[in-house]
């Protein structure tokens, strides 16, 4: 019954009222890990454009509604979760292992939304371009007039694409009380404000979020900025997340280009703080370079370029694990093209609570000779050895 509720769902939706809808969170890895629709109008007819994301590779096939909805429901058996969006409403939807379907409903704010039928249309961002953002202006990416200014156009899509990951997890915080964020190592902190403005302006999210960053000067201009605009619940500290002690528990944690270890502490107090959702990207992961040792990988490792792409590149895949090992479902995901940044790697979180056996991570540790810095953080905060 609750599958064909669902199914309901579809049909009652799929006509001229739609906008789009993102289907996440595959069930397997390997798979199709995102789907996109859209719809449009070909010949005087309305269709969907259902975008499957493979790897880096996005595949495309127009359909009926009827059509439209029968995928969706095979989607659906592979994915755990959904986001739907209509021109009056915000569907939100969850699909358990067992097939349990739960669907939250929210209506839409402000003015109704127009739909883009259009064949061929700019990419769709989160925050439109032509729209005036107060937040953007001052930080120096967007004109009075709602442009984006064109030497801060990589910045503009960075944001977007950060939000796209935000969007994603949406059905793993709670809709019924405020949600707590924490982001360490914020800066100019182009990222909280996004987040704050998308969750609670757009959304009506009753969220707080706490900024860190060990700069007075920055903190004291973030907090100019968010009084400035009236963001009753965002504010910034100057201190380390390490020694923060201002909250007990933390729905989401992110940490943007934290350097070196500054990631580990971070991922470390995400998993103490039982943080539903971790948001990463790592910085200048110099720890296992000095370490990294492996007899049969020494004619590679002699090159230093090579030794030092490495171990960044197995310094977050142990992060990764490290995570799976504290009951965290953990994805490695492409922040950004890297054209436009070479701190392209996004390390994903959701708390699941089933915690995967380290052997195997422990094997590796061995044979390369690391002893990463969030392994022992991990210990330290469950005062036992990370073993299964």
């Amino acid at each position: 019954m609750a599958m064909e509720n669902l199914r309901q769902l579809f049909k009652d939706n799929l006509n001229t009222d739609f906008i789009t809808a993102v289907l996440s969170n595959p069930r397997q890895k390997g798979h199709v890990s995102k789907v996109r629709v859209r719809p449009l109008m070909k010949g005087g007819m309305l269709f969907f454009q259902l975008e499957e994301q493979k790897g880096t590779q996005a595949f495309h096939r127009n359909l009926n509604a009827e059509e439209t909805c029968e995928e969706l429901m095979q989607y659906m058996e592979e994915m755990k979760q959904m986001q739907m969006e209509t021109r009056r409403f915000f569907f939100s939807i969850l699909v358990s292992k067992k097939g349990k379907v739960t669907i939250k409903k929210k209506a839409q704010t402000g003015t109704v939304k127009e739909v883009d039928f259009s064949h061929d249309r700019k990419k769709r961002y989160i925050l439109k371009e032509g729209t005036k953002i107060p937040f953007l202006v001052d930080l120096g990416v967007m004109t009075e007039e709602g442009k984006i200014i064109k030497s801060r156009f990589d910045k503009f899509r960075q944001i977007n694409r950060f939000l796209e990951f935000i969007e994603d997890v949406l059905p793993q915080l709670p809709g019924d009380r405020e949600i707590i964020i924490l982001d360490f190592g914020c800066g100019k902190s182009y990222l909280t404000f996004a987040i704050y403005y998308y969750l609670h302006e757009l959304k009506g999210y009753d969220i707080r979020i706490i900024g860190l960053d060990l700069k007075a000067d920055v903190i004291r201009r973030c907090n100019e900025l968010s009084k400035k605009y009236g963001y009753q619940k965002l504010k910034f500290l100057e201190g380390n997340i390490a020694d923060y002690t201002g909250v007990n528990a933390v729905d989401m944690v992110v940490t943007l280009h934290a350097c070196d270890t500054a990631t580990d502490f971070a991922l470390a107090k995400a998993v103490e703080w039982n943080a539903k959702v971790i948001l990463s990207v790592p910085c200048c992961q110099h720890e296992l370079n000095g370490q990294i040792q492996n007899d049969i990988l020494k004619p590679v490792l002699k090159y230093g370029l090579i030794k030092e792409r490495m171990a960044a590149l197995i310094t977050d895949a142990l992060r990764a694990e490290y995570l799976e090992g504290q009951g965290y479902e953990t994805q490695i995901l492409e922040f950004i093209d890297m054209e436009h940044t070479p701190k392209n790697i996004l390390i994903r979180g959701i708390k699941n609570g089933q915690r995967q056996n380290m052997e195997a991570v422990e094997r590796c540790e061995e044979a390369l000779h690391v002893s990463p810095t969030l392994k022992h953080l991990l210990e330290t905060v469950h005062g036992v050895e990370m073993k299964e």
